[in-house]
């Protein structure tokens, strides 16, 4: 051990050991500041790089270490053939005989090797002495307690690396963990969970009746207000009679005409034969006219539509339609039934999965996204249609279970679940599909 007059000097030094802000200034002050501790003509300080090899980084005397010059391969040699075979105080005479020509040249005949060991047992370096006289166990020994020091402080300012060893050390010692770690990871990537998908849903009458133009003409007025109950026959809106009712006037006349021409051949039919040769046309004529009022009493009875079943009259905005001209058959609303209500979701196309009917559905209404509605799957589109957003999506329909009420129209998130996959498809689904995309697989 060291002498009581070698304290104050082992205490600063590794006071400076804690203060060093790089390993570049505590290897500096292992080379160059231990000499007041334990004399010596030189050191070399050595540490590992990150694959293991010996890198000499600093020298006593020496401000760079860089230069690849005659010296420092020798001495790196050296420090690698003590890493392999230790020896704490040696000589030349301990050494393979291919090093004895550069001891001869650069060193004088006593060294001393000293690892840089954290007590963990990594080996961060080592530091060789040399000088004239052989050195004490004394020497030695209160080296060693500084060494400890200087391992402690460079573990601090480096990054933890382990070398292939010790890496190896360290997984053979947790192998029962990382064991169950894996197969816990491995249950858990196959573990089965129910595929889902977001996407935007409508509450919808199942039974729904179109409600169209009768004929060609002007929507005229509405007799319900939109999303009215109605009862069977009960009148929805009319068109603008006024050219049909014109021409049911003039037709009224002409087959007064018709008639009293058809009249007046008759009487005459009796002495003339001419006049009873044209009472068949006439008479024919009077009959077109009165085939044509018909058409128009009956178009004109259509002008006024009536609810053909009790439901919910489904229509936008009333101002929308009041004197729009239709073409026959252009829908103009919808007559609902309200007992029978669903929802329609878009699902788009890049989040579709596989659907089964049956599947549940929940939804999530924009009036009340805290109280989800249920419903199960009844009817899925097989081609991709633009929804009312404009994105390729496929049309999923599903009815509301029983006792769930709501009102036609209301929009907000439905949640479609798909067949049970397990977790690590569930993961990689997206990622993997958007790769195959990007390289065409």
């Amino acid at each position: 051990m060291s002498s009581p007059a070698n304290w104050p000097q082992l205490v600063n030094l590794q006071q400076r050991c804690l203060e060093a802000r790089d390993t570049a200034e505590l290897t500096f002050l292992i080379a160059n500041e231990t000499w007041h501790l334990v004399h010596y003509r030189q050191a070399c300080v050595f540490l590992h790089d990150r694959l293991g090899r010996l890198r000499l980084e600093s020298v006593t005397g020496l401000v760079d270490t860089l230069e690849d010059t005659p010296f420092k391969l020798w001495v790196e040699r050296l420090a690698r053939h003590l890493d392999a075979h230790p020896l704490p105080a040696f000589t030349a005479q301990d050494l393979p005989q291919e090093l004895h020509e550069g001891w001869a040249e650069w060193w004088p005949a006593h060294a001393l090797c000293l690892p840089l060991a954290t007590a963990r047992g990594q080996q961060l370096g080592l530091v060789l002495y040399n000088r004239d006289a052989p050195w004490s166990e004394a020497e030695i020994s209160v080296l060693g307690l500084l060494h400890r020091h200087f391992a402690h402080g460079l573990a601090s300012l480096r990054p933890q690396r382990y070398s292939l060893a010790e890496r190896w050390q360290l997984l053979r010692q947790k192998r029962k963990r990382l064991l169950l770690a894996g197969v816990a990871l491995l249950g858990l990537a196959l573990l089965p969970v129910r595929l889902s998908t977001l996407a935007p849903a409508e509450i919808i009458a199942l039974r729904a009746e179109t409600v169209a133009a009768p004929s060609e003409g002007v929507v005229k007025t509405f007799h319900v207000q939109p999303n009215q109950p109605v009862q069977q026959g009960q009148p929805l809106f009319s068109l603008d009679d006024t050219t049909l009712r014109n021409r049911r006037e003039i037709a009224l006349q002409a087959i007064a005409v018709a008639r009293a021409d058809a009249l007046a051949a008759g009487q005459k039919a009796f002495d003339d034969q001419q006049s009873k040769a044209e009472l068949a046309t006439l008479q024919g004529r009077v009959r077109e006219r009165e085939a044509e009022l018909r058409y128009l009493e009956e178009s004109l009875a259509r002008l006024n539509v009536n609810a053909a079943h009790p439901g919910v009259f489904v229509l936008g905005d009333l101002n929308d339609w009041i004197g729009k001209p239709v073409v026959t058959g252009e829908r103009i609303a919808q007559l609902a039934d309200p007992n029978e209500l669903g929802v329609m979701v878009w699902l788009p196309v890049a989040d579709a999965i596989a659907l089964e009917a049956g599947a549940p559905i929940r939804v999530y209404l924009q009036t009340s996204p805290l109280s989800p509605l249920d419903a199960k799957l009844e009817q899925t589109s097989y081609q991709a249609i633009l929804s009312p957003e404009g994105i390729a999506s496929y049309r999923v329909r599903g009815r509301l279970a029983a006792g769930q009420s709501s009102h036609i129209g209301l929009r907000g998130v439905a949640k479609v679940y798909g067949e049970r996959r397990p977790l690590v498809y569930w993961v990689l689904r997206r990622p993997v599909g958007a790769l195959r995309q990007w390289l065409g697989l």
